[in-house]
């Protein structure tokens, strides 16, 4: 075998059990009993140390430097491989064993302080969980920016400096948009009960519409939605409130959209180092498309409409009436729950508390204080309970930081791929009002889904459109859609 095949027969092996170690994080968050968090820890630990191993060893190294790649693929391949070798090798492994195994069980009490609005029961462990993370970025930067660094993990090539100038560009338009729509008469909620049972009935039947693959997927609940796995086993999970029927449907949708990449990458490329999406933004870019540009048009609102009569019976709304129902625009304390307009903002809020965190500014004690601070500044409310503040979110009770900035890139990724998609596919609306987003989905799954990893963030994005990447789609795009539903 030369270098390059040894090379990747052994970095098959290394994907194959890194979706082990991603299996056992969907069973924890759906089906394992609450008693074995500790043990599950452990057992986190014990794979993330045999992971950190293959990572590290001194064979891939030698592999990537005699390495001689033919095609496109195989270049890609040696980059992805070389950039996670880079950074393994310069964490210490008993650092990475103790994350693992310290998210795990943080995961849990996260949940816990949570149901009984206890800040002061996550804040030990959420400080332990902030100092290894700052230990690892440390580790990583070589004396650079340590946000910077923990960037890498979920948005290649992006820095916090960049990504602070877009927002600071984007922040204006979107604070202009809410005041505007602040005088805007919005309409009622839904009215009603939506009992469980039509809920993720209507949600398995409207996963499958948008191409989620019940074959090689699962659709559970979670305290928090999420998309877990990659190829032929890609898991998905959802949320239910018998009062609001919403958050169901559209975290659903949301989550398809994450599931479809990973299904729908080239199978030639799976257990690679390409065969799963090349970053959060661009994951995320499929999510929100699927979720708002798709889910949440007049169009298939309407189309929709008659679906959720057929589950529940007869709405609180008409038909004529349920686009502005879905896409009215309410502040509100949940990031998950936020409408297009006000949720950037949220996501701008937890950046700069996380820098903050990263750069010693902000002590983890200080967090609640600083959160209710800042949400009372930007949303003009104050926080009623943690759960409502500085608790709602899983992401840093698992150490997920430089996570958050993701979503924001993700949505001017979809900015930018949905007027790309109007461009090239002139019967979208009319598709959409039948129930039908396939048209969309096949462009998708065309330009960007099935490449996997092939591309740098940047590139992918570019390539799928045919344009540089501008946040003046997005913003164009809500100023667009929410002046023409309510009257701006």
């Amino acid at each position: 075998m030369t270098a390059l095949q040894e090379l990747l027969a052994f970095n098959r092996t290394t994907e194959a059990l890194g979706q082990v170690m991603g299996r056992l994080g969907w069973d924890q968050e759906t089906f394992m009993p609450p008693g074995a968090a500790e043990q599950r820890g452990e057992e986190m630990a014990a794979l993330e140390g045999v992971l950190h191993a293959r990572r590290t060893d001194p064979k891939v190294g030698e592999w990537l430097a005699a390495a001689k790649p033919e095609t496109e693929a195989e270049a890609a391949q040696l980059r992805e491989i070389g950039r996670g070798h880079a950074r393994a090798v310069k964490v210490p492994a008993e650092l990475a064993s103790e994350l693992a195994r310290l998210t795990s069980v943080s995961q849990g009490i996260w949940a816990r302080a949570r149901a009984e609005e206890d800040v002061a029961a996550f804040l030990p462990t959420l400080s332990q969980v902030v100092a290894l993370r700052r230990e690892e970025a440390a580790a990583i930067a070589d004396g650079g920016d340590l946000y910077d660094a923990l960037l890498q993990d979920y948005e290649p090539g992006a820095t916090a400096a960049e990504i602070a100038a877009l927002f600071d560009r984007m922040r204006p338009r979107l604070k202009d948009l809410r005041s505007r729509l602040a005088g805007a008469k919005m309409p009622t909620p839904l009215q009603g009960h939506f009992a469980a049972d039509a809920q993720m009935a209507l949600a398995h039947e409207t996963a499958e519409r948008f191409g989620y693959d019940f074959a090689h997927g699962r659709l559970d609940l979670a305290v928090h939605p999420f998309s877990s796995g990659s190829g032929a086993d890609v898991r998905i999970t959802t949320r239910v409130d018998e009062g609001e029927p919403m958050g169901c449907l559209y975290s659903t949708i949301h989550e398809v959209g994450h599931a479809c990449y990973e299904q729908n990458i080239a199978p030639a490329l799976r257990l690679s180092a390409l065969g799963q999406g090349v970053s959060m933004g661009v994951h995320e870019s499929q999510s929100r498309i699927y979720e708002n540009q798709l889910g949440r048009s007049p169009e298939f609102c309407r189309f929709l409409h008659g679906r959720m009569e057929a589950h529940f019976g007869a709405l609180s709304a008409s038909q004529e009436e349920i686009a502005r129902v879905i896409n009215r625009v309410e502040t509100g304390f949940i990031r998950t729950e936020a409408d297009e307009v006000h949720y950037n903002l949220h996501i701008m809020l937890r950046f700069d508390l996380e820098r903050q965190l990263f750069d010693g500014t902000l002590e983890v004690a200080d967090l609640e204080e600083a959160w209710n601070d800042r949400f009372a500044a930007d949303f003009g409310m104050t926080v009623d309970k943690p759960s409502n503040g500085v608790l709602q979110d899983v992401h840093w009770s698992v150490g997920l930081f430089g996570y958050f900035p993701t979503y924001t890139l993700g949505n001017v990724y979809a900015g930018c791929l949905y007027a790309a998609l109007r461009r090239d596919v002139p019967g979208l609306d009319a598709a959409l009002a039948a129930g039908d987003p396939a048209p969309a989905l096949d462009w998708l799954r065309e330009r960007l889904q099935r490449h996997g990893g092939l591309r740098t963030p940047r590139e992918t994005i570019e390539h799928a459109t045919g344009a540089e990447i501008s946040e003046e789609h997005l913003l164009a795009y809500l100023e667009a859609k929410y002046g023409a539903l309510f009257g701006l």
